[in-house]
């Protein structure tokens, strides 16, 4: 089991090297300068110069690249190149705020999809199931921002009902705090559910027709521990991987759903520092998203070697 930890995070460092290079540079390919949006239509070359020498964008780009994956090891993500306050602080104050609302989202999406994942499978080609599969598409079929906006004005126009734009914090209102991430957890977590849903719904149907199962059957055993006990846990290995990479997709969902709701996490700051081009900013969150995606692939790696102890060997 150690050797297999240890190959594992030797895969996951050079991961992290490549997406720490394509995280610097792509932010540069966004069309506009950063400098002409600062000091507006009206500057002279030398004032752009001068700017930009003063931010350190007059260096070639491996040389910056260098010296920011030098800071990165040393725990220094820069500062912003607007407001000049340093990118780490920024991000440890929306961190938790983006963490909490991710996580929820997660949450989400297993006590959804696993759940109508089974029922669909034991009731295959039954109303449930059918009703299941009709969901599931529609959750893969229509994307979170525009159920957002749908759940956002919808409401608004028949009711005058819309959702709290005013962010309540943790120390104001605790339940509060958590009562006003549930809409957005549940409408980011809809797509992630659905998918859920169809790969459970499809390895617990393969998985019962195998040998053990029949003979769990032939002992006489309820239904509930022939399903739960003997089938699931081998059924939900796949559906664990895929949950790495749902984490994926709840982190970009997260970006637009916060703007949308108002929610001042991560990813409004994303917008915000993309409208600016604000490089170290875009940098530092891109890199932190890529950390937390790369941390949580490995953790499914590793749960998912617990489950079957064939893949450490």
């Amino acid at each position: 089991m150690r050797n297999y930890v240890l190959r594992r995070l030797l895969v996951a460092l050079p991961s992290l090297l490549i997406a720490s290079l394509i995280v610097f540079t792509l932010p540069r390919l966004i069309p506009g300068d950063v400098v002409q949006l600062m000091l507006e239509e009206k500057a002279y070359g030398k004032d752009l110069d001068d700017l930009r020498a003063k931010l350190g964008l007059n260096r070639p780009i491996p040389v910056q690249y260098v010296e920011w994956l030098g800071s990165i090891a040393r725990g220094n993500f820069g500062e912003s190149l607007w407001t000049r306050q340093p990118v780490l602080s920024e991000l440890a104050r929306r961190l938790p705020i983006t963490g909490t609302l991710g996580l929820m989202a997660l949450v989400v999406a297993i006590l959804i999809g696993i759940p109508i994942g089974v029922v669909a499978a034991v009731r295959q080609d039954g109303v449930l199931d059918f009703f299941a599969r009709s969901i599931a598409v529609f959750g893969l079929s229509v994307p979170a921002f525009v159920l957002a906006i749908l759940v956002t004005l919808m409401p608004a126009i028949w009711w005058g009902w819309t959702p709290r734009t005013q962010f309540v914090t943790l120390a104001a209102s605790p339940g509060g705090y958590v009562l006003q991430f549930v809409l957005p957890a549940v409408i980011l977590g809809i797509a992630s559910a659905a998918g859920i849903m169809r790969l459970t719904r499809g390895m617990l149907l393969e998985v019962l027709h195998h040998d053990y199962v029949r003979t769990a059957w032939a002992k006489g055993l309820r239904e509930r521990v022939v399903v739960l006990k003997h089938a699931l846990k081998n059924a939900v290995i796949p559906v664990v991987t895929v949950l790495g990479l749902q984490v994926a997709a709840i982190a970009g969902g997260a970006v637009i759903i916060e703007w949308i709701f108002g929610i001042p996490g991560m990813g409004q700051f994303l917008v915000d520092a993309i409208v600016q081009r604000d490089y170290p900013v875009i940098q530092g969150i891109n890199l932190v998203i890529v950390v937390i995606i790369v941390a949580s692939n490995l953790a499914v790696d590793l749960v998912y070697a617990v489950l079957d102890p064939r893949i450490r060997y």
